[in-house]
């Protein structure tokens, strides 16, 4: 039968089905097609299939459901997944060696199954975690917490354990990186392991990521290599704070995804703002006014030097109850 698909020639098959696999769109009832050197990929939402892709009605095998850990326990369970790292927050031991006994029984792509053992914790915003399962081959050398994530036609290689990194800011990371173009000077002030840096520097961007976590910009060095970007990125470790007389007005664009202390660091961001520069300013708050104290400070921070135009106001997700994670971008004109 004829189902939506993305067509794409058959040698972009594989950067086409991972970027639709890591925005969740692939069709997985249905088979991949390849005829006349063209391949034909089921999706789920065409309307949500990025431009760069055709979409057609074409026909496909159907496929035998997968078997999910659902179907093996009896009731849906909580999981998060990154890379081929299968992630719990269960707080009885029991029920989550059950769970992760399910995950790896399934049909799911799964390497490990880990549990939270701690909070965000430290300046460092790391967590503790229990390794529940590792169904590595053996030969495998890495440590069972770490995985290679890809978002977009990009691969991040990261080790849950010595950084932080949130799969579900996928689709705010695309919504800006998709605002970049190709010569901006931009400034990434909480790196982290590359996921703004790298898809600002695919675009053509310069990019200047700093972070204080030692492990985090070794692997952003990385992911700068294996997404071949390094030529256009620059990685520091140490505090933005310092770093940012270094580039003083240099910046056409500033990220400040550090949502509970942003508001610390905005001295920093005007220090490196250029003449007009964007700034994306993440922020948690509470519903009642979730974007005013976000304004307010860059306000502080900025006027009389620069003007200061909020652009867009936008919700990011829900972070707790009655809370909002946002972001603000702003336009900075000296």
């Amino acid at each position: 039968m004829d189902v939506p698909c993305v067509r794409v020639p058959r040698e972009e098959g594989e950067r086409a089905r991972r970027a639709l696999a890591d925005a969740d769109l692939v069709d997985r009832s249905h088979g991949i097609v390849v005829e006349d050197g063209e391949i034909f990929i089921p999706v789920t939402d065409p309307a949500a299939v990025p431009d760069e892709f055709a979409v057609v009605d074409h026909e496909a095998p159907a496929r035998e459901p997968q078997r999910m850990p659902a179907d093996l326990l009896g009731f849906e369970p909580s999981y998060e997944r990154l890379g081929d790292v299968v992630i719990l927050d269960e707080d009885d031991p029991e029920r989550a060696r059950e769970i992760a006994k399910a995950v790896v029984a399934s049909d799911l792509r799964v390497g490990t199954v880990v549990n939270r053992a701690s909070k965000v914790k430290g300046e460092l915003r790391v967590r503790d975690w229990e390794v529940l399962v590792n169904a590595r081959d053996a030969k495998d050398a890495r440590p069972p917490t770490e995985t290679v994530h890809r978002e977009y036609g990009h691969e991040f290689c990261l080790d849950i354990a010595t950084v932080y990194f949130s799969p579900r800011l996928a689709t705010e990371r695309r919504r800006v990186a998709e605002q970049v173009r190709g010569g901006e000077h931009a400034f990434d002030m909480f790196a982290g392991v590359g996921p703004f840096v790298v898809p600002m520097a695919a675009r053509g961007a310069e990019v200047i990521g700093v972070d204080l976590n030692e492990a985090a910009v070794a692997y952003l060095r990385e992911n700068a290599t294996r997404n071949g970007v390094e030529e256009r990125v620059t990685a520091i470790q140490g505090d933005v704070r310092e770093v940012a007389p270094d580039y003083e007005g240099w910046a056409d664009r500033v990220v400040m995804n550090l949502p509970h202390s942003a508001d610390e660091f905005l001295g920093a961001a005007v220090t490196v703002a250029g003449d007009d520069c964007t700034l994306h300013y993440y922020d948690i708050q509470h519903e009642d006014d979730p974007f005013g104290p976000g304004a307010a400070a860059i306000r502080a921070a900025a006027e009389p030097e620069y003007d200061v135009e909020v652009v867009t106001e936008h919700v990011v997700r829900s972070y707790a109850p009655h809370e909002h994670n946002v972001c603000l971008d702003v336009r900075l004109t000296r």
